[in-house]
């Protein structure tokens, strides 16, 4: 009796951390419901609040096909965030991989003054950056997009702190077995820390999917929009069709949800900084 009595008052006590967490949990999913919600009711019911599913999916479906060019807008944000992932991770991981495991003082002191640059403002940049890439011609294209987020303070500290957790023993087997410095980087390194770069490639990949302001310098195409410039040009003028802007938005958006679902469990190992 007493045993019971004992669980029954722990869980009186948790009773409201529950109802709590209800609460929030309402609060963060309800975002994304209001946005399906949306997609499916045309632009008067949308401004009235409904909250309801309608039977408009279609025709706001149609309604964006035929005001923008969704599917190239699509692939251009799908193939600028994956090649913008793919060399953030291998030179983000490479400066990690130095800056922990071959440290000296000298890299200490170049690591604070990389970390210095977290505090200057991204816009503070924009102009000189975009001077740089219009002289090298590179308006319009991947590189321009990516070049420059591929080295980031906040990756490389990232891979650095978690290259903590790196077993410095497996290097030094691996130089006895006449392994190079690189070979000991793709061979031994990066297999372990897979979790520490599936975190870092989702965070890259929604910071590069997302990103609007720089694409919007360097891409002065049409061809070259992506899918937020797209968004944006569909909230702009006298007139706006809530229906079809909440259509864009929710396939804007389903692509970094199923790239997080996928890789939630490796993110939140790598984030905590484990180590396989």
């Amino acid at each position: 009796m007493t045993k019971r009595k004992g669980v029954s008052n722990i869980q009186r006590r948790l009773i409201p951390a529950y109802i709590f967490l209800v609460i929030m949990a309402f609060i963060s999913v309800f975002p994304f419901y209001w946005m399906i919600s949306a997609a499916t009711n045309e632009t008067i019911a949308v401004a009235r609040g409904k909250l309801t599913f309608g039977t408009y999916a279609i025709e706001n479906f149609k309604s964006l096909l035929a005001q923008t060019n969704l599917w190239q807008a699509m692939w251009n944000s799908f193939k600028y965030a994956l090649a913008q992932t793919l060399m953030a991770l291998f030179v983000c991981s490479l400066a990690g991989f130095g800056f922990e495991l071959y440290h000296d003082k000298a890299k200490d002191n170049l690591f604070g003054i990389l970390l210095l640059a977290m505090m200057i403002p991204g816009v503070a940049t924009m102009i000189p950056l975009f001077k740089m890439i219009s002289k090298a011609g590179l308006l319009n294209s991947v590189w321009g997009f990516m070049l420059p987020a591929i080295s980031t303070p906040f990756l490389i500290m990232m891979f650095r702190q978690n290259s903590r957790n790196f077993p410095v023993e497996i290097m030094e087997a691996a130089r006895i077995d006449g392994q190079t410095e690189v070979g000991i980087f793709f061979r031994q390194y990066f297999p372990i820390m897979r979790s520490t770069y599936a975190a870092a490639a989702v965070i890259t990949f929604m910071n590069a999917w997302n990103s609007y302001m720089w694409p919007r310098i360097v891409m002065t195409s049409n061809k070259a929009q992506t899918m937020p410039m797209l968004i944006a040009n569909l909230s702009n003028g006298y007139k706006v069709d809530y229906g079809v802007l909440m259509m864009g938005v929710l396939f804007c958006s389903v692509p970094t949800m199923v790239i997080f679902f996928v890789l939630q469990k490796q993110f939140a190992e790598g984030i905590s900084g484990a180590v396989k």
